[in-house]
């Protein structure tokens, strides 16, 4: 078995990397209403499967899935106004699109609050078995209330103690996804050896969170092992990306802020004896795309009038932290809130977007209901074009998560309008130059941890 190397079957690295990221009927909060979207889109499998088949064509390096464990709305008050109350298991799914797509990564979250690490590693070097090695989780904690109380609890963990079990998850992950060794099926009907005797091994993790034995009962994965994808963006969650991910998906609004993390975050990598080349930051980006900006303006506020006012706010109320606004005035200031206990980051971005352009509780909402935080643009092909080179050139991205408004029709418009003129820029590929998801990154998989005396 063979894995792919930063030296084997290796994209360009001055090219961006781009993920599509598809949110059931788009990622505009009122997107399932506009009549272009397929607003069944979170129970069809149909769906998902055109979608993808279409970011393969156009050569994403990878399919992106988001998850909860539980409704967003904990207040249920914008459930019933919403396509986002309904959507698969994002593990399962992708598992359906593993066998009508062959390039294209295949990126799933989970959640480290609510699962086991057993449960996680096996899912997912089942999920890069059954794709040829195109597997990758996206490791999150979860941040609500409404998610904690679906299994038993009263709240949330501490924001540090969620990254403390988090950072001890992943390890045990790793470990269990390197009890295998990359030659220890042989498959030998003559002598009766399926597997050498020493190819695999127990794990015997014993730590504050998780005892766990081992070996996965599933070998060793075409990639080795699957791609590591991070999205916290706070102090702990860069140091969590910094020593274990591959990929890092994060919100930015401005280029300062962008360039900011991007080098923060790479000059966390030194500290763990990683090169800056094994992670890639993929930001999210909203783009509305016209041959003109009027005629780009008008989709977007064609979306915009669409917004229930409900669930605009429950949006923001859970972008902010979970706290109630419903009391305040919606066009009055953004109220001084405390700390959050879920994420932090998002929460801070919002008071930051906010205060900085002085937008009222109302304007907010609008200002985040297609983006949610990500960076926003509306306009012509060269003008995203543009936008999307300053932060690669920069230093500020290796890539983008493209977030469309609706769907199919807001990435139908990214492939038909934008892709065009990166490529006329040589800023994407013309086609794949691998087989795996690590292969189009060009990347390597972060060391597993030691393992412990038995």
């Amino acid at each position: 078995m063979t894995h792919d190397t930063p030296t084997q079957d290796t994209p360009t690295q001055d090219t961006l990397r781009l993920g599509a990221f598809f949110y059931a009927t788009g990622h505009h909060v009122a997107g399932w209403r506009h009549p272009s979207s397929e607003a069944d889109g979170g129970l069809v499998l149909e769906r998902y499967i055109g979608w993808a088949r279409r970011a393969e064509a156009a050569k994403f390096d990878l399919v992106f899935l988001e998850d909860g464990t539980g409704i967003r709305d904990a207040s249920l008050r914008s459930s019933e106004r919403t396509a986002r109350s309904t959507h698969f298991e994002p593990v399962t799914l992708l598992s359906a699109l593993a066998a009508v797509t062959e390039r294209i990564g295949l990126v799933a979250t989970t959640s480290t609050s609510f699962n086991e690490p057993y449960n996680v590693a096996r899912r997912f070097a089942s999920l890069d078995h059954l794709s040829g090695g195109r597997a990758g989780w996206n490791l999150v904690t979860s941040a609500s209330d409404a998610e904690a109380a679906n299994f038993g609890n009263d709240g949330i963990a501490l924001h540090a103690d969620r990254y403390e079990r988090a950072e001890e998850f992943v390890d045990v992950v790793l470990g269990l996804w390197n009890t295998w060794d990359d030659d220890a099926v042989v498959i030998d009907r003559a002598s009766g050896q399926f597997s050498k005797p020493d190819g695999f091994r127990p794990l015997d993790h014993r730590g504050k969170h998780f005892a766990v034995r081992g070996p996965l009962n599933i070998s060793r994965t075409p990639q080795g092992q699957p791609v590591l994808v991070q999205a916290g963006s706070s102090g702990p969650g860069k140091d969590l990306a910094a020593r274990t991910a591959e990929i890092v998906f994060t919100a930015n609004q401005t280029l300062a802020e962008a360039v900011e993390f991007y080098g923060d975050l790479k000059e966390r990598m030194a500290g763990f004896g990683r090169g800056r080349e094994d992670l890639k930051v993929m930001p999210g980006l909203f783009p509305v795309v016209g041959r003109s900006e009027a005629e780009a303006r008008a989709k977007f506020e064609e979306l915009q009038a669409l917004i229930d006012p409900v669930v605009g706010l429950a949006l923001l109320e859970r972008m902010i932290g979970g706290f109630d606004l419903s009391g305040y005035d919606p066009d009055g200031p953004v109220p001084d809130l405390p700390e959050s206990n879920g994420a932090k980051s998002r929460q801070q971005l919002m008071f930051d977007l906010a205060r900085r352009e002085g937008l009222t509780l109302r304007q907010l909402y609008l200002r985040i209901a297609g983006a949610r935080g990500h960076a926003q643009i509306v306009g012509t092909p060269a003008q995203i074009a543009d936008e999307m080179e300053e932060r690669f050139r920069a230093g500020g991205a290796d890539g983008f998560n493209i977030m469309p408004a609706t769907l199919p029709g807001g990435l139908d418009d990214f492939i038909a309008l934008v892709l065009p003129e990166l490529r006329r820029r040589g800023l994407f590929r013309q086609d794949y130059e691998a087989r795996t998801l690590r292969g189009h990154l060009g990347s390597r998989p972060p060391a597993a941890p030691p393992r412990q005396e038995r």
